[in-house]
């Protein structure tokens, strides 16, 4: 099984340390227990144990420092922080939440020639602080070219910061927070490092009603000396892009872990329960609604594992991780939400009891997608690589599993933002070809109906413009490159054949349903119509293959628990 199971966590690691990073933290909050772990939920205690934890045991430290700057078995290793962001993500969305913004704030620093605050940041690390990324802004959210945080020279060189920062984690605590602003008087953009506990920083409130500390912040006056300064000009508006490539690719992380612990809660007590003389779990619409639940969370796993060996991997002459990332960021997180109400239709009320992790599960999954606008945000840079992936295909070697102990230097060296529609593909239906199997030759007649759409009815001017038409279509795309991922390692992992035809049925509905939406589009020609209705099949039905797979889930009942 390739999902997370914290009582049977027996997954391979290249070194010692990396197992010993995941076993204790499952043990940390195993022996917090569920009961303790809810209390503080509800009564929104700042998590001080959880980051003397972590402070304690140099866990921060060893995950979040690049080779050379920490201890010899710290490193940026993008594999084993994706099972940490899982981890965290299973325990509660907050314990992800201080982590993941701390990855945020680093990715400036370390993206920075500024030797001096590298060796500060990693001293930091050992001293178990953490930090935050002071990026939006209450009156333009993540619209970076409108960023009012101003940096004024002084007479000495050095130069006053005021303005305001919003929605920002940690940084009622962070002793770095990586600033982004502007140059007084000129239209460049800098980024610099403050310190949440100056006295010209003023941590105004908590915009958030929860355990996580999301600040508004201002800077009045704020010191700012030349060594502060992190990035000027291009790179600091490159260091804010390629800072969000690497730690909001882990968005999907936190979805996955979520809906892994949920999903164990919900099929063990839809499995014990008793209605009408029956078990919840023998009416047939109570399976198919775990078994849509089931495969679509194993396809999350399967998809962002496969993106993250693409970001590995990825070099000056290979970016394709720049379309795939956004996928995990967009997709990977709105299916947790089409796994999270399934299962919620399937347990019903108890959803709602405050004692189940189901409750905070219902809760966080919808914050996930919603961060940064991800889902607009990230259709309308994946739009961006269509022609591309489908007719402007490149040789490449193939990429590896890339679950290999080293350092991932590229991420903190990507280069400019610019250039997107350059990127080159390998051919997208050499994997499903791979496949001889009833739903995915289905998947792949909607692909190419799709593909033939592109070419003889493409969006026309006024359409390229209309923001709600190219999200239907961005839809289809993401749903096809979704697929490739999954098949790639459906492949490298040797997932069962029953699985992955059960996969292609829920993928099949979502594409036709994205093509019936495209279908309603105001401005939609009637070729573009013709093209959707075209596209819109039922999955292949083959009852033995449903069967197998809901055996599978059922067998998950009683599996995992957490301690009381």
């Amino acid at each position: 099984m390739i999902l997370l199971d914290p009582n049977h966590h027996t997954r391979p690691y290249p070194d010692a340390r990396s197992r010993e990073v995941m076993l204790k933290t499952i043990e940390f909050f195993e022996s917090k227990g569920k009961q303790r772990l809810k209390q503080d939920d509800h009564e929104r205690v700042w998590y001080r144990d959880f980051l003397d934890f972590v402070g304690r045991d140099n866990i921060f430290a060893t995950m979040c420092t690049p080779a050379g700057y920490g201890d010899t078995d710290s490193r940026w290793d993008t594999w084993r922080i994706c099972e940490f962001a899982e981890i965290l993500g299973f325990y509660g969305l907050q314990y992800w939440y201080t982590w993941q913004v701390s990855v945020l704030g680093l990715g400036p620093i370390w993206m920075s020639a500024n030797e001096e605050q590298k060796q500060r940041a990693a001293q930091l690390l050992r001293e178990g602080e953490i930090f935050a990324f002071g990026l939006s802004e209450r009156k333009h959210g993540a619209d970076v070219y409108s960023s009012e945080m101003t940096l004024t020279p002084q007479a000495d060189g050095s130069y006053r910061a005021n303005g305001e920062k919003y929605y920002i984690g940690n940084a009622n605590e962070a002793r770095m927070v990586s600033v982004f602003g502007k140059i007084e008087g000129t239209d460049d953009y800098v980024f610099f490092v403050a310190d949440s506990q100056h006295e010209c920083f003023d941590v105004i409130k908590n915009v958030c009603n929860s355990q996580n500390f999301v600040a508004n912040f201002a800077l009045r006056d704020y010191p700012v000396a030349e060594s502060d300064i992190l990035h000027r000009g291009e790179d600091a508006w490159n260091a804010a892009l390629n800072t969000v490539n690497i730690g909001k690719f882990n968005l999907g992380w936190a979805s996955i872990g979520i809906c892994t612990h949920a999903l164990y809660e919900a099929i063990t007590h839809a499995a014990n329960r008793r209605l009408y003389g029956m078990y919840v779990t023998d009416f047939s619409h109570v399976q198919q609604m775990f078994v849509d639940a089931y495969t679509r969370l194993t396809a999350m796993k399967l998809v962002a594992l496969r993106a993250a060996d693409y970001m590995r991997s990825a070099s000056p002459d290979d970016r394709r991780y720049l379309l795939y990332n956004p996928v995990v960021k967009m997709k990977v997180t709105t299916q947790g939400e089409d796994v999270i109400n399934s299962m919620w239709d399937a347990i019903a009320a108890k959803g709602f009891e405050r004692d189940t992790y189901f409750e905070s599960a219902a809760r966080d999954i919808r914050a996930l997608p919603k961060l940064e606008g991800t889902v607009h945000v990230n259709i309308a840079l994946i739009v961006k690589f269509m022609p591309n992936y489908f007719f402007g295909n490149a040789e490449y070697p193939l990429i590896e599993q890339r679950s290999d102990a080293s350092d991932d230097a590229f991420l903190f060296d990507q280069g400019p933002t610019r250039g997107l529609s350059k990127i080159k593909f390998h051919d997208p239906d050499a994997i499903f070809k791979d496949f001889d199997l009833p739903n995915v030759r289905l998947f792949s007649e909607q692909m190419a109906v799709f593909k033939e759409l592109l070419m003889t009815a493409p969006p026309d001017e006024q359409q390229r413009k209309d923001v709600d038409f190219l999200m239907a279509a961005g839809e289809i795309f993401t749903c096809i490159v979704y697929a490739q991922l999954m098949l790639e390692n459906a492949r490298i992992y040797e997932i069962d054949t029953a699985l992955v035809d059960q996969i292609f049925d829920f993928l099949i509905r979502d594409v036709s349903g994205h093509a019936l939406s495209l279908y309603s589009k105001a401005s939609s020609t009637e070729a573009q119509m013709d093209g959707c209705l075209r596209m819109i099949r039922k999955p292949h039905v083959d009852r033995a293959r449903f069967d197998e797979v809901w055996q599978e889930v059922h067998g998950l009942s009683g599996r995992y628990e957490m301690r009381p």
